[in-house]
């Protein structure tokens, strides 16, 4: 399915990529996610806004299982997401994960992170690996650095290195929790340009972020969550120029008045 980006396009007239139905979550008497509802279409861009401890976070590592949730069903494709096992593992698979920080082997070369899971999970041979990481370390723009350890990277380079890395596994969807947060802001550019290069691809991608640029760039929708609920979402034209809820007025003027 080509990426409908014309007005008024409805993603959801094809079955969603990924589901939540009903989904809850307690960390303790905390009640992190509340009744969420969700559908993700294939080749839509879905932006995760709010304020700390909203639950953003958790919502995105309960998609590929990092988290357990208490109650409802994740389901990634028209498959619900097992609990654990192979089957999981399987399944997680096309859920790529880029996470705040960098989480690269420091002891490996920065062309054997991203051709490590390739090898170790799908059975891949090496030499193929290695031209697949290549190729995407081309595309993400940090080839140059293929031979070198992650130390001796920017902590920009590192990120886009991490975005290979989850590309490498070609996954259906792909997670960003946060990815710019540890990133000094010089760096935090580069990174986003990468993922915008993405979103422009087609890659289905779900980013819970700070940085309201990208969401008015990239996103196909904007998902305000606060005190662990859904509490609105539209595209990022509407959200930003017309939100309805006064919980997300109030987010904005903070945030757009700095």
């Amino acid at each position: 399915m080509t990426r409908d980006t014309s007005a008024g396009a409805t993603p959801d007239t094809a079955a969603p990529l990924v589901s939540l139905k009903n989904v809850n979550k307690h960390f303790g008497d905390l009640h992190v996610l509340q009744d969420i509802n969700l559908d993700v279409a294939r080749g839509e861009v879905v932006v995760v806004i709010g304020p700390s401890g909203s639950g953003k976070s958790t919502l995105c590592r309960a998609i590929n299982r990092l988290e357990t949730i208490d109650d409802g069903v994740i389901a990634i494709d028209g498959k619900v997401l097992p609990a654990e096992g192979k089957a999981l593992a399987k399944l997680r698979a096309d859920v790529g994960m880029v996470f705040q920080s960098f989480n690269l082997f420091a002891h490996k070369s920065i062309v054997d992170n991203v051709s490590l899971g390739p090898v170790k999970v799908k059975g891949m041979k090496s030499a193929e690996a290695k031209k697949l990481a290549m190729d995407l370390l081309e595309r993400v723009g940090v080839a140059n650095q293929a031979n070198k350890l992650p130390a001796q990277l920017s902590g920009g380079q590192q990120q886009r290195v991490a975005i290979a890395r989850a590309l490498a596994m070609k996954p259906k969807v792909m997670l960003f929790d946060e990815p710019t947060s540890a990133l000094d802001p010089e760096m935090i550019n580069e990174v986003l340009d990468t993922m915008v290069g993405l979103a422009k691809e087609g890659m289905t991608m779900i980013v819970v972020t700070h940085e309201m640029g990208f969401a008015r760039k990239a996103a196909d929708r904007v998902v305000f969550m606060a005190d662990g609920q859904i509490v609105e979402q539209a595209s990022p034209e509407e959200f930003f120029t017309n939100p309805k809820s006064d919980r997300a007025k109030d987010f904005l003027g903070k945030i757009l008045a700095h």
